[in-house]
């Protein structure tokens, strides 16, 4: 009854949130617990192994290789299989990092000033310049450098202790420009388990001005002293975000929001997840920077998706998850804290779980715990003594029946009270049938006093010496009792 109850408890609770105004500023507590676990860092590196051939001395081959980091910011898990959805400038670097690495092994090499960057440099030797242009590429017939380009993504996941390697993904569909969304898959595919959190995605961006919503991302790769940030945004007016991304607006013009999100978003909060106040569900990603947030809507995003042939869906952990939150943001806490032990033993290492299941045992059968309050009222309210008192009664007056029923049927009939017998009357003929057998319960002792007495009357009459009853003179047995007859 106390599971059914708290289960009630969370419908109510999520009726409640979907009915509250969108331009309310009120952020309900734990909206964004449905996202965050699934929040990865992410760290793309461009990896570049190049040969010089220098040819202006005595030949030789200088081998060096160079991994040059161009992007670092967030991504979303949205299948167990460790599909993130990500922005294009954090998969595919918009710079050519051959240029870059001819720079650097020119510089090192030959002993010149040219910056490490992405722009083709000359030197002022007419030589040099003519063999740093033949290292540029793209790759010609007279090359002097044979460069190899090769792109590395880490996504480090939200778990605890932190993952030192994290785990290896390849951009495998991306928009067109940097801030367009990418979809990423790990390089090397899970076997077994069920897979990582996810993050739910909504079905559109809601349309009204001011609607409140959630950033969550990594500033920095997860660790004891790098937990996930979460910032409070509100929506400008317009109904999609389109291309060029919807804006940020604090409606009581308190924050300046798209600087503010423009400053976390250079920090590392780019491609975070946007989160809706109304479910929690992930309504865009972050995008833009310095003095401009914005946010690409859900369409964009579920359209990559769909683009790459990937399929968001929620796993196992997920299910355990919504089940242990519902009860916990309800402020059952009793039955949160196993909930939470079963997502951690599904996937160990999950930060959120694990905070909140220490909140739920700290909580559990105290003040605060609705649980417990309503398992202390539960029998007194749910299991009245009445029906059992009554149908021990309506057993009790069965049993009784039965009992008096049964008695009534084996108890022996009894035997009817035979008549008097008739006073003697006129001496039978002796071809009548003189003998006359009736069974009597109980023989009837004549006193031999009375005997004498009635004999001395009258000789000529006798009476059974058995019962006392009188005979007639042809007897040979008593009419009444069968006594034989003494002659």
């Amino acid at each position: 009854m106390a599971r059914l109850t708290a289960l009630a408890g969370g419908v109510a609770a999520a009726l409640v949130l979907i009915a509250m105004p969108v331009a309310a500023h009120e952020h309900p507590s734990g909206i964004t617990d449905l996202v965050t676990p699934a929040v990865v860092r992410l760290e793309a590196v461009s990896h570049v192994e190049i040969t010089l051939l220098d040819h202006i001395g005595e030949l030789k081959h200088v081998e060096r290789s160079y991994d040059i980091p161009f992007g670092a910011g967030t991504g979303t898990v949205v299948n167990p299989d460790g599909t993130i959805v990500a922005l294009r400038r954090l998969a595919v670097n918009p710079d050519d990092a051959a240029v870059y690495a001819a720079n650097k092994i020119f510089a090192e090499h030959h002993k010149v000033k040219i910056p490490a960057d992405y722009t083709k440099h000359h030197v002022s030797d007419d030589l040099l310049d003519h063999h740093l242009q033949e290292c540029y590429p793209p790759k010609t017939d007279t090359a002097t450098c044979i460069i190899n380009v090769t792109t590395e993504i880490t996504a480090y996941p939200n778990v605890s202790p932190p993952s030192p390697n994290g785990f290896k993904v390849k951009c495998i569909k991306a928009g067109p420009t940097p801030d367009s969304p990418a979809v990423l898959v790990p390089v090397t595919p899970t076997a077994g388990g069920v897979g990582m959190p996810t993050a739910p995605l909504a079905d559109k961006v809601p349309e009204q001005e001011g609607s409140p919503t959630n950033v969550a991302g990594f500033l920095g790769r997860p660790g004891p002293n790098v937990k996930h940030t979460v910032e409070i945004a509100h929506l400008a007016k317009g109904g999609v975000a389109g291309e060029n991304g919807r804006p940020f607006a604090d409606p009581e013009k308190k924050v300046d929001e798209p600087v503010k999100l423009g400053g976390l978003a250079d920090k590392g909060l780019i491609g975070a997840p946007v989160i809706g106040d109304k479910d929690g569900h992930v309504i865009g990603l972050l995008v833009g920077g310095g003095k401009e947030g914005r946010m690409i809507g859900i369409r964009e995003v579920t359209g990559i998706l769909a683009a790459a042939k990937v399929v968001p869906r929620r796993g196992a952990i997920d299910t355990a998850f919504e089940a242990a939150l519902t009860r916990y943001h309800t402020k059952y806490y009793t039955e949160a804290a196993p909930g939470f032990q079963r997502v951690l033993e599904l996937y160990p290492g999950n930060v959120v779980a694990a905070d909140l299941l220490k909140t739920s045992l700290a909580k559990r059968g105290g003040p605060e715990d609705k649980g417990t309050k309503q398992a202390a009222s539960t029998p007194a309210r749910s299991t009245p003594l009445w029906p059992f008192i009554l149908a021990a009664g309506i057993l009790f007056i069965a049993a009784g029946g039965g009992a008096y029923l049964l008695w009534r049927r084996r108890a022996p009939e009894r035997p009817e009270e035979l008549p008097e017998p008739l006073a003697a009357g006129p001496p039978l003929d002796d071809g009548a049938n003189q003998t006359v057998v009736v069974r009597r319960s109980q023989s009837f002792q004549v006193a031999p006093q009375q005997q004498q007495v009635m004999t001395a009357q009258d000789p000529a009459i006798k009476y059974c010496t058995s019962c006392g009853m009188r005979l007639g003179p042809a007897h040979r047995f008593c009419g009444y009792c069968g006594h034989p007859i003494e002659t």
